[in-house]
Protein backbone atom coordinates (compact mmCIF):
# COMPACT_ATOMS: atom_id res chain seq x y z
CA UNK A 1 0.00 0.00 0.00
CA UNK A 2 2.96 2.22 0.60
CA UNK A 3 4.81 1.47 -2.45
CA UNK A 4 1.15 2.38 -4.26
CA UNK A 5 0.79 5.78 -2.22
CA UNK A 6 4.41 6.77 -2.97
CA UNK A 7 3.79 5.75 -6.95
CA UNK A 8 0.21 8.28 -7.30
CA UNK A 9 2.62 10.73 -5.13
CA UNK A 10 4.95 10.81 -7.74
CA UNK A 11 2.73 10.82 -10.91
CA UNK A 12 0.66 13.94 -8.57
CA UNK A 13 2.97 16.10 -8.25
CA UNK A 14 4.20 16.46 -11.94
CA UNK A 15 1.54 18.85 -13.17
CA UNK A 16 2.75 18.10 -16.64
CA UNK A 17 1.35 14.61 -16.44
CA UNK A 18 -2.15 15.56 -14.57
CA UNK A 19 -2.78 18.03 -17.21
CA UNK A 20 -1.73 15.61 -19.68
CA UNK A 21 -3.81 12.87 -17.90
CA UNK A 22 -6.96 15.47 -17.83
CA UNK A 23 -6.90 16.06 -21.26
CA UNK A 24 -7.08 12.46 -21.92
CA UNK A 25 -9.75 11.73 -19.59
CA UNK A 26 -12.28 14.32 -20.67
CA UNK A 27 -11.40 13.36 -24.58
CA UNK A 28 -12.21 10.27 -23.55
CA UNK A 29 -15.48 10.68 -21.38
CA UNK A 30 -17.03 12.86 -24.45
CA UNK A 31 -16.02 10.40 -26.95
CA UNK A 32 -17.98 7.72 -24.71
CA UNK A 33 -21.02 10.19 -23.23
CA UNK A 34 -21.63 11.79 -26.54
CA UNK A 35 -19.87 10.43 -29.69
CA UNK A 36 -22.75 9.05 -31.07
CA UNK A 37 -24.26 12.61 -31.29
CA UNK A 38 -20.73 14.27 -32.14
CA UNK A 39 -20.72 11.23 -35.14
CA UNK A 40 -20.98 14.17 -37.66
CA UNK A 41 -18.40 16.47 -36.16
CA UNK A 42 -15.74 14.24 -35.55
CA UNK A 43 -16.11 12.30 -38.77
CA UNK A 44 -15.52 16.07 -39.98
CA UNK A 45 -12.70 16.63 -38.21
CA UNK A 46 -11.12 13.47 -39.37
CA UNK A 47 -11.91 14.70 -43.54
CA UNK A 48 -10.53 17.73 -42.82
CA UNK A 49 -7.19 16.73 -40.60
CA UNK A 50 -6.52 14.50 -43.95
CA UNK A 51 -7.49 17.09 -46.23
CA UNK A 52 -5.15 19.93 -44.84
CA UNK A 53 -1.46 17.79 -45.51
CA UNK A 54 -3.29 19.01 -49.35
CA UNK A 55 -3.18 22.32 -47.93
CA UNK A 56 -0.18 22.53 -46.37
CA UNK A 57 1.72 21.28 -49.37
CA UNK A 58 0.24 24.17 -51.64
CA UNK A 59 0.35 26.92 -49.49
CA UNK A 60 4.28 25.74 -48.90
CA UNK A 61 4.35 27.14 -53.09
CA UNK A 62 2.79 30.85 -51.87
CA UNK A 63 -0.21 30.29 -52.71
CA UNK A 64 -3.31 32.22 -50.82
CA UNK A 65 -4.60 30.01 -47.69
CA UNK A 66 -8.31 30.68 -49.06
CA UNK A 67 -7.57 29.75 -52.42
CA UNK A 68 -5.98 26.87 -51.27
CA UNK A 69 -9.14 25.81 -49.17
CA UNK A 70 -11.39 26.42 -51.92
CA UNK A 71 -8.98 24.16 -54.23
CA UNK A 72 -9.11 21.19 -51.96
CA UNK A 73 -12.83 21.63 -50.99
CA UNK A 74 -13.78 21.21 -54.47
CA UNK A 75 -12.07 18.27 -55.22
CA UNK A 76 -13.35 16.60 -52.03
CA UNK A 77 -16.42 17.64 -52.80
CA UNK A 78 -16.28 16.47 -56.72
CA UNK A 79 -14.56 12.83 -54.98
CA UNK A 80 -17.93 12.78 -53.09
CA UNK A 81 -20.36 13.34 -55.76
CA UNK A 82 -18.46 10.72 -57.77
CA UNK A 83 -19.08 8.46 -54.72
CA UNK A 84 -22.48 8.84 -54.30
CA UNK A 85 -23.83 9.39 -58.04
CA UNK A 86 -21.66 6.51 -59.94
CA UNK A 87 -20.30 3.95 -56.81
CA UNK A 88 -23.08 3.31 -54.73
CA UNK A 89 -25.57 2.41 -57.14
CA UNK A 90 -23.33 -0.04 -58.36
CA UNK A 91 -22.51 -1.31 -55.39
CA UNK A 92 -26.52 -1.46 -53.84
CA UNK A 93 -27.09 -2.92 -57.35
CA UNK A 94 -24.21 -5.81 -56.93
CA UNK A 95 -25.30 -6.78 -53.55
CA UNK A 96 -28.85 -7.02 -54.25
CA UNK A 97 -28.03 -9.18 -57.00
CA UNK A 98 -25.75 -10.88 -54.59
CA UNK A 99 -28.61 -11.22 -52.08
CA UNK A 100 -30.97 -12.92 -54.63
CA UNK A 101 -28.29 -15.80 -56.17
CA UNK A 102 -27.91 -17.00 -52.18
CA UNK A 103 -30.08 -19.98 -52.40
CA UNK A 104 -28.53 -20.70 -55.96
CA UNK A 105 -25.03 -20.27 -54.51
CA UNK A 106 -25.57 -22.84 -51.67
CA UNK A 107 -27.70 -24.78 -54.37
CA UNK A 108 -24.37 -24.62 -56.18
CA UNK A 109 -21.98 -24.90 -53.69
CA UNK A 110 -23.68 -28.63 -51.73
CA UNK A 111 -23.54 -29.76 -55.34
CA UNK A 112 -19.62 -29.36 -55.45
CA UNK A 113 -19.38 -30.41 -52.17
CA UNK A 114 -21.18 -33.79 -52.41
CA UNK A 115 -19.14 -34.69 -55.35
CA UNK A 116 -15.74 -34.58 -53.04
CA UNK A 117 -15.95 -37.86 -51.64
CA UNK A 118 -15.74 -39.59 -55.21
CA UNK A 119 -12.68 -37.46 -56.23
CA UNK A 120 -10.98 -37.43 -53.01
CA UNK A 121 -11.69 -40.73 -51.26
CA UNK A 122 -10.14 -39.47 -47.82
CA UNK A 123 -13.28 -37.48 -47.36
CA UNK A 124 -16.33 -39.36 -46.28
CA UNK A 125 -20.22 -38.50 -47.27
CA UNK A 126 -20.88 -37.83 -43.80
CA UNK A 127 -18.12 -35.37 -43.03
CA UNK A 128 -19.05 -33.42 -46.38
CA UNK A 129 -23.32 -33.67 -45.41
CA UNK A 130 -21.56 -32.22 -41.74
CA UNK A 131 -20.28 -29.48 -43.82
CA UNK A 132 -22.85 -28.84 -46.21
CA UNK A 133 -25.31 -28.29 -42.93
CA UNK A 134 -22.94 -26.19 -41.32
CA UNK A 135 -22.57 -23.99 -44.39
CA UNK A 136 -26.50 -23.64 -44.74
CA UNK A 137 -26.82 -22.27 -41.43
CA UNK A 138 -24.33 -20.36 -41.91
CA UNK A 139 -25.44 -18.61 -45.08
CA UNK A 140 -29.24 -18.86 -43.32
CA UNK A 141 -28.05 -16.33 -40.64
CA UNK A 142 -25.64 -14.37 -42.75
CA UNK A 143 -28.95 -13.58 -44.98
CA UNK A 144 -31.03 -12.72 -41.88
CA UNK A 145 -28.39 -10.19 -40.72
CA UNK A 146 -28.11 -8.54 -43.96
CA UNK A 147 -31.83 -8.07 -44.41
CA UNK A 148 -32.15 -6.61 -40.82
CA UNK A 149 -28.92 -4.14 -41.33
CA UNK A 150 -31.02 -3.10 -44.72
CA UNK A 151 -34.02 -2.66 -42.49
CA UNK A 152 -32.16 -0.54 -40.11
CA UNK A 153 -30.83 1.34 -43.08
CA UNK A 154 -33.96 2.42 -44.35
CA UNK A 155 -34.39 4.01 -41.29
CA UNK A 156 -31.51 5.81 -41.24
CA UNK A 157 -31.70 7.23 -44.73
CA UNK A 158 -32.56 11.26 -42.79
CA UNK A 159 -29.51 10.53 -40.87
CA UNK A 160 -27.45 9.89 -43.85
CA UNK A 161 -28.89 12.42 -45.94
CA UNK A 162 -28.55 15.15 -42.68
CA UNK A 163 -25.00 13.89 -42.73
CA UNK A 164 -24.50 14.59 -46.29
CA UNK A 165 -25.37 18.86 -45.63
CA UNK A 166 -24.09 19.24 -42.55
CA UNK A 167 -20.36 17.49 -43.19
CA UNK A 168 -19.25 19.31 -46.34
CA UNK A 169 -20.14 22.63 -44.53
CA UNK A 170 -18.24 21.60 -40.96
CA UNK A 171 -15.25 20.15 -43.47
CA UNK A 172 -14.99 23.73 -45.17
CA UNK A 173 -15.12 25.66 -42.08
CA UNK A 174 -12.36 23.34 -39.98
CA UNK A 175 -10.33 23.78 -42.86
CA UNK A 176 -10.78 27.36 -43.25
CA UNK A 177 -10.27 28.25 -39.81
CA UNK A 178 -8.44 25.62 -38.50
CA UNK A 179 -6.03 28.12 -36.66
CA UNK A 180 -8.71 29.91 -34.68
CA UNK A 181 -10.47 26.34 -33.51
CA UNK A 182 -7.15 25.00 -32.41
CA UNK A 183 -6.35 28.74 -30.48
CA UNK A 184 -9.41 28.43 -29.15
CA UNK A 185 -9.41 25.16 -27.69
CA UNK A 186 -5.65 26.15 -25.91
CA UNK A 187 -7.73 28.93 -23.62
CA UNK A 188 -8.94 25.71 -21.82
CA UNK A 189 -5.94 24.37 -21.04
CA UNK A 190 -3.25 26.25 -18.73
CA UNK A 191 -0.62 28.57 -20.08
CA UNK A 192 1.77 25.20 -19.53
CA UNK A 193 0.95 22.37 -21.69
CA UNK A 194 3.99 21.52 -22.94
CA UNK A 195 3.81 18.06 -22.88
CA UNK A 196 0.14 17.61 -23.52
CA UNK A 197 1.42 19.79 -26.67
CA UNK A 198 4.56 17.10 -27.39
CA UNK A 199 2.33 14.19 -27.21
CA UNK A 200 -0.20 16.07 -29.69
CA UNK A 201 2.45 16.54 -31.92
CA UNK A 202 4.01 13.60 -31.85
CA UNK A 203 0.82 11.25 -32.41
CA UNK A 204 -0.57 14.45 -35.07
CA UNK A 205 2.55 13.90 -37.18
CA UNK A 206 2.16 9.75 -36.98
CA UNK A 207 -1.89 9.40 -37.18
CA UNK A 208 -1.79 11.81 -40.19
CA UNK A 209 0.78 9.39 -41.88
CA UNK A 210 -0.87 6.21 -41.02
CA UNK A 211 -4.24 7.39 -41.87
CA UNK A 212 -3.10 9.12 -45.31
CA UNK A 213 -1.28 6.18 -45.86
CA UNK A 214 -3.75 3.72 -45.67
CA UNK A 215 -6.22 5.32 -47.60
CA UNK A 216 -3.43 5.71 -50.69
CA UNK A 217 -3.43 1.49 -50.09
CA UNK A 218 -6.88 1.04 -49.83
CA UNK A 219 -7.65 3.11 -53.17
CA UNK A 220 -4.45 1.38 -55.19
CA UNK A 221 -4.86 -2.60 -53.94
CA UNK A 222 -8.99 -1.42 -54.47
CA UNK A 223 -8.81 -0.35 -58.09
CA UNK A 224 -6.16 -3.54 -58.88
CA UNK A 225 -8.06 -5.74 -57.86
CA UNK A 226 -11.04 -4.50 -59.58
CA UNK A 227 -9.03 -4.19 -62.62
CA UNK A 228 -8.19 -7.31 -62.37
CA UNK A 229 -11.23 -9.19 -61.72
CA UNK A 230 -13.00 -6.91 -64.44
CA UNK A 231 -10.42 -8.32 -67.23
CA UNK A 232 -11.38 -11.80 -66.25
CA UNK A 233 -14.82 -11.58 -65.62
CA UNK A 234 -15.24 -11.97 -62.21
CA UNK A 235 -19.21 -11.76 -60.65
CA UNK A 236 -19.38 -8.67 -58.40
CA UNK A 237 -15.68 -7.42 -59.36
CA UNK A 238 -16.41 -3.78 -57.54
CA UNK A 239 -18.38 -5.52 -54.30
CA UNK A 240 -15.49 -8.04 -54.35
CA UNK A 241 -12.96 -5.52 -55.29
CA UNK A 242 -14.16 -2.72 -52.60
CA UNK A 243 -13.88 -5.55 -49.48
CA UNK A 244 -10.36 -6.24 -50.77
CA UNK A 245 -9.21 -2.89 -50.72
CA UNK A 246 -10.74 -2.24 -47.24
CA UNK A 247 -9.09 -5.28 -45.85
CA UNK A 248 -5.89 -3.48 -45.97
CA UNK A 249 -7.59 -1.65 -42.58
CA UNK A 250 -6.89 -4.72 -40.56
CA UNK A 251 -3.30 -5.85 -40.76
CA UNK A 252 -2.48 -9.47 -40.63
CA UNK A 253 -6.30 -10.41 -40.15
CA UNK A 254 -8.05 -9.04 -43.26
CA UNK A 255 -6.85 -10.49 -46.17
CA UNK A 256 -7.26 -13.70 -45.14
CA UNK A 257 -10.85 -13.50 -44.39
CA UNK A 258 -11.51 -11.37 -47.21
CA UNK A 259 -10.09 -13.91 -49.06
CA UNK A 260 -12.85 -16.53 -48.60
CA UNK A 261 -15.32 -14.61 -50.37
CA UNK A 262 -13.19 -14.22 -52.97
CA UNK A 263 -12.38 -17.77 -53.37
CA UNK A 264 -16.00 -19.29 -52.74
CA UNK A 265 -17.59 -17.00 -55.80
CA UNK A 266 -14.99 -17.67 -58.67
CA UNK A 267 -14.80 -21.16 -57.33
CA UNK A 268 -19.27 -20.87 -58.02
CA UNK A 269 -18.41 -18.93 -61.01
CA UNK A 270 -15.66 -21.56 -62.87
CA UNK A 271 -15.00 -24.33 -60.74
CA UNK A 272 -11.32 -25.55 -61.05
CA UNK A 273 -10.59 -24.41 -64.61
CA UNK A 274 -7.85 -22.44 -65.93
CA UNK A 275 -10.06 -19.05 -65.48
CA UNK A 276 -9.94 -19.88 -61.70
CA UNK A 277 -6.68 -20.63 -61.28
CA UNK A 278 -5.12 -16.92 -63.39
CA UNK A 279 -7.39 -14.87 -61.33
CA UNK A 280 -6.21 -16.27 -58.04
CA UNK A 281 -2.89 -16.07 -59.38
CA UNK A 282 -3.42 -12.50 -60.05
CA UNK A 283 -4.92 -11.82 -56.89
CA UNK A 284 -2.18 -13.61 -55.00
CA UNK A 285 0.10 -11.38 -56.68
CA UNK A 286 -1.31 -8.07 -55.87
CA UNK A 287 -1.98 -9.15 -51.76
CA UNK A 288 1.71 -9.94 -52.53
CA UNK A 289 2.91 -6.63 -54.01
CA UNK A 290 0.63 -4.49 -51.29
CA UNK A 291 2.45 -6.30 -48.28
CA UNK A 292 6.22 -5.95 -49.67
CA UNK A 293 5.95 -3.25 -51.78
CA UNK A 294 2.99 -0.49 -51.01
CA UNK A 295 3.04 -0.80 -46.92
CA UNK A 296 6.93 -0.50 -46.95
CA UNK A 297 6.60 2.84 -49.28
CA UNK A 298 3.65 3.96 -47.84
CA UNK A 299 3.86 3.68 -43.75
CA UNK A 300 7.18 3.21 -43.25
CA UNK A 301 7.69 5.86 -40.92
CA UNK A 302 4.11 5.86 -39.63
CA UNK A 303 4.01 3.83 -36.72
CA UNK A 304 6.31 1.48 -35.32
CA UNK A 305 3.74 -0.86 -33.11
CA UNK A 306 4.32 -5.11 -32.91
CA UNK A 307 2.59 -7.38 -34.14
CA UNK A 308 0.74 -7.84 -30.94
CA UNK A 309 0.20 -4.88 -30.32
CA UNK A 310 -1.60 -4.01 -33.51
CA UNK A 311 -3.68 -7.08 -33.31
CA UNK A 312 -4.95 -6.12 -29.71
CA UNK A 313 -5.58 -2.37 -30.32
CA UNK A 314 -7.92 -3.71 -33.77
CA UNK A 315 -9.90 -5.86 -31.06
CA UNK A 316 -10.08 -3.59 -28.43
CA UNK A 317 -11.18 -0.44 -30.44
CA UNK A 318 -13.09 -2.35 -32.70
CA UNK A 319 -15.41 -3.84 -30.40
CA UNK A 320 -15.96 -0.60 -28.62
CA UNK A 321 -16.36 1.82 -32.17
CA UNK A 322 -16.83 -0.66 -34.70
CA UNK A 323 -15.44 0.14 -38.02
CA UNK A 324 -14.18 3.21 -37.18
CA UNK A 325 -12.66 1.66 -34.54
CA UNK A 326 -10.82 -0.73 -36.27
CA UNK A 327 -9.59 2.10 -38.82
CA UNK A 328 -8.22 4.40 -36.23
CA UNK A 329 -7.11 1.50 -33.75
CA UNK A 330 -3.40 1.71 -34.66
CA UNK A 331 -3.50 5.14 -34.75
CA UNK A 332 -4.87 5.28 -31.29
CA UNK A 333 -2.45 2.42 -30.44
CA UNK A 334 0.26 4.99 -31.03
CA UNK A 335 -1.67 7.57 -28.90
CA UNK A 336 -1.28 4.72 -25.78
CA UNK A 337 2.37 4.19 -26.91
CA UNK A 338 3.26 7.86 -27.02
CA UNK A 339 1.54 8.50 -23.51
CA UNK A 340 2.95 5.27 -22.11
CA UNK A 341 6.55 6.96 -23.35
CA UNK A 342 6.25 10.45 -21.63
CA UNK A 343 5.17 8.97 -18.33
CA UNK A 344 8.11 6.90 -18.25
CA UNK A 345 10.52 9.20 -19.38
CA UNK A 346 8.55 11.75 -16.79
CA UNK A 347 8.61 8.97 -14.19
CA UNK A 348 12.30 8.69 -14.18
CA UNK A 349 12.87 12.48 -14.07
CA UNK A 350 10.50 12.49 -10.97
CA UNK A 351 12.87 9.65 -9.65
CA UNK A 352 16.10 11.51 -10.54
CA UNK A 353 15.04 14.44 -9.21
CA UNK A 354 13.95 13.11 -5.74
Amino acid sequence: MDIFRRWMSAIFSDTQLVILFLVLVVSVAIVLSVGNLLAPIIASVVIAFLLDGLVRFLVRFRWPRMLVVVLVFGLFMLFLAVMLLALVPLLVSQITDLIDNIPWIISKAQNGLTHLPRQYPILTEAQVQTVVDSLTVQFSQYGQQVLAFSLSSVRSVFSFVVYMVLMPILVFFFLKDKDVILEWLCGFLPQDHTLASTVWLDVKTQAGNYVRGRIWEVLIVWAATYASFLFFGLDYAMLLSLLVGLSVIIPYIGAVVVTVPVLIIAYIQWGFDAQFTWTMIVYLVIQLLDANLLVPLLLSGAVNLHPIASITAILIFGGIWGFWGVFFAIPLASLVQSVLGVWKLRRGCVVVES
